[in-house]
């Protein structure tokens, strides 16, 4: 899946910062029950969106700069960013319908940009 992806703090500049899609950046740990609940939720969202957001992971135990930089301070934080931006944020985990609207409302918020497709390698063109 393209649209789901692991970022470290090397990658994150390119991967989310300059993305042209809007990123839902998920920073979570494996030993964080609540990052295990909502993961199928956002891996069921970025198929479902495919074209239109970014999912980004990024695991706070080995890329904690980021985490750091942008004042995560509890896990899971889902940021949101759009033009470089953080958007909207929300820490911790919550019931899969408020999940996918609130990535709908960020959606309908900031639209795609036009011309903007996501490649087969995972890349946006």
């Amino acid at each position: 899946m393209e649209n789901l992806i692991h970022v470290t703090d090397a990658e994150f500049q390119e991967k989310v910062i300059d993305s042209q899609l809007p990123v839902v950046v998920d920073f979570w740990a494996p030993w964080c029950g609540p990052c295990r609940m909502i993961a199928p939720v956002l891996e069921e969202i970025a198929q479902e969106k495919e074209g239109e957001i970014l999912i980004a992971k990024v695991n706070t135990d080995e890329n904690p700069e980021w985490a750091m930089n942008l004042g995560v301070q509890g896990i899971p934080t889902l940021l949101f960013f759009a033009d470089g931006e953080v958007k909207d944020h929300q820490v911790g985990a919550g019931p899969a319908p408020a999940l996918k609207s609130r990535v709908a409302e960020f959606l309908d918020g900031v639209g795609v940009p036009q011309g903007v497709t996501e490649s087969g390698n995972g890349k946006v063109q």
